[in-house]
């Protein structure tokens, strides 16, 4: 099925989204069970809602529909979609009163996170959050290490500021270990972020 972008280019799933690099994660380590960061979070959130801790989802793509094929009468087979609009966050939702947005990455860097990896409309939009008091930070997990850590909308902004003005494209490991906050891997939940807002 072939996706496509508002402005015609076709979409092409990155390595993190490909089932090579999934079923080579599934091989390389007991403890992350082949897990991605968007499996164990979706697996945190229902965690949350069934002890009714946080209500957070992951937002959905829209995605307009432009090609359907229907082989026979009881199945359809979607040919070829755009999407709508550029996606803001990964994920939103409330925790005790108080709006919570996020969005989730990982990378295969081992010492630093690329700013590459977050688009000007998603800096746009937490700067947007954080003006009306909501909660906002990044998820980001460094898959060589499998560590997570909970970086605060602010600092990530301070950071992208900083290559706009000619600085670094990437922040440090260093950085983010100062500036973020580790989340140990657990089993119930598997991602605990929200241990985390409770002490910010």
């Amino acid at each position: 099925m072939n996706f496509n972008y508002p402005n015609g280019k076709k979409y092409k799933p990155n390595e993190q989204e490909s089932g090579n690099t999934i079923k080579k994660k599934k091989n390389s380590s007991y403890s992350n069970r082949g897990m991605t960061l968007e499996e164990d979070l979706n697996e945190t959130n229902e965690y949350y809602r069934g002890r009714k801790i946080a209500v957070i989802h992951k937002k959905p793509t829209p995605v307009q529909i432009v090609q359907v094929d229907y082989p026979n009468r009881s199945a359809a087979v979607i040919k070829e979609a755009y999407f709508k609009l550029a996606s803001t966050t990964d994920y939103n939702g409330v925790y005790k009163g108080k709006y919570i947005d996020f969005e989730a990455k990982e990378t295969q860097n081992p010492t630093s996170f690329p700013l590459k990896n977050f688009h000007e409309h998603q800096i746009q939009h937490m700067e947007e959050v954080i003006s009306q008091g909501g909660i906002c930070f990044v998820i980001l997990r460094f898959t060589k290490f499998e560590q997570v850590y909970l970086l605060e909308a602010k600092h990530l902004l301070m950071y992208w500021e900083r290559m706009l003005s000619g600085g670094r494209k990437s922040i440090t490991k260093e950085e983010i270990e100062e500036k973020g906050h580790r989340i140990p891997l657990g089993f119930q939940p598997r991602i605990d972020y929200i241990k985390v807002i409770e002490r910010l």
